[in-house]
């Protein structure tokens, strides 16, 4: 009976660290990681910028070491007065450099804030502002108030940036580094006044726009959700299922809040992981330790028939199978 009931807890335990290799549970980043920035480098490895100037490490997408800030202390950008930590970082390869770009502001300082930028030549950094002070632009410079949550993309060989915060989502032209606005290019609207955290991606044909909607910081009472609407074009007109415009504020909810997870958005980069799987990295409060901030999560992004993306049930897994990473 001693060798049975050995056997047999040795059984559970081969069984439940089996599940543990081929599942994970969410939150991924158990701590305060506000709008995550996901890359993947050239050697495999993950890296996750957030809000706050930190950097955290994985090789599996799954599990996260923290390495800590992204500048030194001497290095920050200095931009907006009073301001020590940044916003909604946005890490990129460009050429040779790996550059950063990132919100400064004060809460409430929708026309004092702006878009930042700096570069690397390694990952992990430190990096470099430009200009000394790292400033690409100010909401007063660029007559869009709360410039916030910048993206990054690169599409038919031209570079842009597309930023924004409940004053409408707007794109503009870059440099080929990524250092500058180009020289005479004109800000385009692409989304209305009800987004922020804006990202674009392309999948066969369509460019897919995700942003967050509703309120971010109010804790476990927060209303955020992720929502995406679609373009055969980089610049819109992006439109929801039924073809109404993104310009007027429609769109698809595909995550939202549930009995565990709060303020479900400000989502990063789709990840495609080494089986052609698109996973969705994001921020939501726990509502178990909701003073704990906003915590990373993990959701795989499917696609249905006509090419719209989903998450099953529209709210964040407990547990999920891992993404492939060999």
């Amino acid at each position: 009976m001693k060798r049975k009931a050995l056997f047999l807890l040795l059984s559970v335990v081969s069984l439940t660290l089996l599940a543990q290799t081929l599942t994970f549970q969410n939150p991924i980043v158990n701590q305060n990681g506000p709008d995550p920035s996901v890359m993947r480098d050239k050697d495999g490895t993950f890296y996750m910028f957030t809000t706050g100037n930190h950097i955290f490490r994985s090789p599996n997408m799954v599990d996260w070491t923290y390495l800590g800030e992204c500048f030194t202390p001497e290095g920050r950008p200095t931009f907006v007065p009073g301001v020590k930590y940044l916003w909604a970082p946005d890490i990129n390869r460009i050429g040779k450099q790996y550059v950063l770009y990132y919100a400064m502001s004060k809460w409430g300082g929708e026309d004092s804030c702006g878009v930042g930028v700096a570069y690397a030549d390694c990952i992990e950094g430190p990096y470099t502002c430009i200009n000394g002070n790292g400033k690409l632009f100010r909401s007063f410079e660029i007559g869009v108030r709360n410039s916030i949550d910048p993206f990054y993309i690169k599409d038919r060989g031209k570079h842009w940036l597309v930023w924004g915060s409940f004053h409408g989502i707007y794109a503009i032209e870059l440099t080929r580094d990524g250092l500058a606005v180009k020289p005479g290019a004109e800000k385009v609207k692409i989304a209305g006044s009800a987004y922020e955290g804006a990202y674009i991606y392309k999948r066969k044909g369509y460019y897919y726009f995700f942003g967050s909607t509703g309120s971010c910081c109010d804790g476990e009472r927060s209303t955020y959700r992720t929502c995406v609407a679609r373009s055969k074009r980089l610049l819109g007109p992006y439109v929801d299922k039924e073809g109404r415009p993104l310009l007027e504020n429609n769109h698809e909810v595909i995550l939202h809040s549930n009995a565990r997870w709060a303020g479900t958005g400000h989502n990063g980069e789709i990840i495609v992981d080494d089986a052609g799987q698109t996973w969705l990295p994001y921020h939501a409060y726990d509502k178990l330790e909701p003073e704990k901030g906003r915590k990373v999560l993990l959701d795989r992004i499917q696609w249905d028939e006509d090419g719209w993306p989903y998450i099953d049930y529209d709210m964040p897994a407990t547990v999920s199978p891992r993404p492939v990473v060999k």
